[in-house]
């Protein structure tokens, strides 16, 4: 469970919870095939085919984002700051964000990149109040 909720942090940076809660549900069903002496190979066939089951479902729902809709972006944006910050500062950190997504993107092969974790990082200066976060830019 350590080491889902770490790569879980990493890689995205919220729904630790989430993903625990998932992982022990997981080890909770496997437990009972176990129990009835199944074999692991026949458990990790069905595990790959609810895998493939999920993707292919999240692939029909999904909408897809034009990263040059502003409108869109903000709203994505807004929608995930707005359960982790109080509504008087939400505005400013999206507009934050959005500035973020638009300085770290970069295209290729006719795909847009936007790697935040690897491009960004958020500093906390002591004394400081929350009105005066903005983005700063460095390029080495």
């Amino acid at each position: 469970m350590t080491e889902v909720s770490q790569t879980q942090d990493e890689e995205v940076a919220d729904g630790i919870i989430s993903v625990v809660i998932l992982a022990g549900e997981m080890l909770s069903v496997a437990e009972h095939f176990l129990e009835q002496k199944m074999h692991l190979m026949v458990m990790i066939s069905a595990c790959q085919k609810a895998l493939d089951d999920m993707i292919s479902t999240l692939k029909k729902i999904s909408t897809p984002i034009d990263t040059n809709n502003q409108d869109m972006l903000l709203n994505i944006i807004n929608s995930y700051i707005s359960t982790k910050a109080s509504s008087w500062w939400s505005s400013l950190a999206c507009n934050i964000a959005m500035d973020a997504v638009e300085t770290v993107q970069f295209e290729e092969n006719e795909w847009k990149e936007i790697d935040i974790n690897k491009y960004t990082r958020v500093e906390k200066m002591p004394g400081s109040i929350v009105e005066d976060s903005c983005l700063m830019c460095s390029h080495d």
